[in-house]
């Protein structure tokens, strides 16, 4: 099995849809009413959205791949990028998503590490997310890779609110 992660592109665009859109609903349709959840989908994952999304500098996209197929990806953010104001110090880490059937082999942390490892380049001091408050395997993943909740914040799913964890590790 080859793994390889790589920064998307433009050209990436319709490609990062279709995982988004896959990744997304795999991991929240059971939680969720389908209402809700195409409300979000529509919102959060058309192809303008994501467009603006891979043109900001403050923000970067990676899909892995797992024997050329795209199994997974990550986003991250700096500066006015990031869904909350952090600071320049900070490095969002937006999205990690990893497909069912390519989870439970080490992916997540790799994803993790490309992150972390951006953070280091550009010298930031920390790095947060938010994470969904029922999301249990999710929030276990993160604090044993030494995350800590430091907050929470509202995420909307259609009109639902939902509550999201700020976890943060501190990188200096």
């Amino acid at each position: 099995m080859t793994m390889t992660i790589k920064q998307c592109t433009l050209e990436d665009s319709r490609e990062l849809q279709e995982i988004s859109v896959h990744t997304f609903s795999e991991t929240f349709k059971d939680q969720n009413s389908p209402e809700h959840l195409n409300d979000y989908l529509e919102r959060a994952f058309n192809l303008k959205q994501l467009e603006q999304e891979l043109a900001n500098r403050s923000s970067q996209f990676f899909f892995v791949y797992i024997n050329h197929e795209v199994a997974g990806y990550l986003k991250v953010n700096t500066d006015n990028a990031q869904s909350e104001a952090m600071g320049d110090e900070s490095l969002e880490i937006e999205r990690i998503y990893v497909k069912k059937k390519f989870q439970k082999h080490g992916l997540g942390k790799h994803l993790l590490n490309k992150a972390m490892e951006i953070a280091m380049e550009q010298k930031k001091m920390k790095i947060w997310l938010g994470v969904w408050e029922k999301n249990e395997n999710a929030i276990a993943f993160y604090q044993k890779k030494g995350f800590v909740q430091t907050g929470a914040h509202s995420f909307y799913m259609g009109d639902e609110e939902q509550v999201d964890l700020i976890m943060t590790k501190t990188l200096i």
